[in-house]
């Protein structure tokens, strides 16, 4: 049997909770997933629509994560809000994403603020997208202009979360599929790779450029590959177009956000489905909370010992909250663990505070917050109270003997 210890966090370690803004803010009407989740050809379930009215309710949402006791949070803007047609910029957006920053940091909140988070401009996907000509130099004029969000207060910036994904669901657009494969990912489409790349670098040099105290990184989609017995060679050439490329892309930056939830297990003839009888969260994946430690250890190894890792998302979507506590438990037992063994972990972000529209329906709940979906009252639940909790302690759980 064992029993829980804990260790103290790190000096300044991120300690919690992230989001994405078209998942949660509602009515991002000029987005490019708008138009998709309005399209009956797209066959997506169901639309976001007012999704969680964060838009109108952040101040409710960061009020709930600083009483429960966590000190970072993580939230995007939106292209879309900002830049609704190529070149007008809308001031009074602006205003709304400062409103947040300064909001945040009254709360004692140290805010993140990803710049892209997935969605785009409809005016910008019309162009081509991210392999259209001039896109790199349209995003970082883009990032040019959130200067007066995040010039005063915001200690990191993410460029694009989840390249790798992007770079997926492009290969998967090209080939025609409708949906993923039982195991594993589609093959990253090799253009929307050196375009996404290009923009990460671009928007770096730029933030460094005119906002040199920031810490600014992106964030990549860790599935965990493991290797059955004689799959190595197999296993890091499948890995490498989807993963591993766009962490050495990150060689030089300030930080590294490493996302992962599952595992993929990799035979002589590729990914295999987890087993029939595995334990399954709502999105279908094997439940495995020891991932987030396999996904830090290949990112170290990978990218070096300089590069300070921050676990930006980490979670599982649940209708029972007793198993998204021994989830949460297990994976910070893997943290532990690394920070022991001597990894550089700066950080600690679980996904998501809130339970969200998940890129297509509301079913997956992975929030530590639900919202009521008719008058959006919030409600923590009891794990936010526990995680929540760990914060407050200033201490990091782990198994013990």
């Amino acid at each position: 049997m064992t029993h829980r210890t804990a260790i103290p966090f790190p000096d300044g370690f991120l300690w919690g909770a992230s989001t994405a803004g078209h998942q949660i803010e509602g009515n991002n009407v000029n987005s490019d997933w708008w138009r998709k989740e309005h399209d009956p050809a797209a066959g997506i379930e169901e639309p976001s629509l007012d999704a969680c009215d964060s838009y109108h309710r952040w101040d409710e949402d960061m009020d709930l994560l600083a009483e429960l006791g966590f000190t970072d949070y993580r939230f995007g803007i939106e292209w879309s809000r900002i830049e609704p047609v190529p070149g007008t910029f809308s001031r009074a957006e602006i205003a709304h994403y400062r409103r947040m920053v300064e909001g945040a940091l009254a709360r004692g909140l140290r805010p993140m603020v990803t710049l892209h988070h997935f969605t785009v401009p409809q005016w910008f996907e019309d162009l081509g997208g991210w392999t259209a000509d001039g896109a790199v130099d349209l995003f970082v004029r883009y990032v040019e202009q959130c200067a007066p969000i995040i010039a005063d207060g915001v200690p990191y910036v993410c460029t694009i979360n989840e390249p790798n994904m992007i770079a997926v669901m492009a290969g998967a657009a090209k080939a025609g599929d409708q949906g993923f494969p039982p195991a594993g990912l589609p093959t990253p489409d090799e253009e929307t790779t050196h375009a996404v790349v290009a923009a990460h670098h671009a928007a770096v040099k730029a933030l460094r450029g005119k906002h040199p105290d920031i810490k600014v990184g992106w964030t990549v989609a860790n599935q965990v590959y493991q290797a059955l017995p004689g799959a190595e060679q197999v296993t890091a050439d499948y890995r490498h177009p989807r993963e591993d490329v766009f962490i050495e892309a990150a060689r030089g930056d300030d930080w590294i956000g490493v996302q992962s939830y599952t595992r993929t297990k990799i035979g002589a003839d590729g990914p295999i489905p987890a087993p029939e009888d595995a334990e399954r969260t709502l999105t279908q994946w094997e439940y495995y909370p020891a991932a987030v430690g396999h996904a830090l250890r290949h990112t170290a190894a990978v990218i070096g010992d300089d590069t300070p890792l921050i676990v930006t998302e980490n979670g599982i979507a649940t209708a029972d909250d007793t198993r998204r506590v021994d989830y949460y438990a297990g994976a910070l037992d893997a943290v532990a663990a690394c920070l022991d063994d001597g990894l550089n972990v700066r950080g600690y972000l679980a996904w998501s505070a809130l339970d969200n529209y998940e890129w297509g329906s509301y079913r997956p709940t992975f929030g530590l917050i639900a919202v009521d979906p008719v008058t959006f009252a919030r409600m923590a639940k009891p794990s936010a109270e526990w995680l929540g909790s760990l914060g407050r302690e200033r201490a990091l759980p782990r198994a013990g003997a």
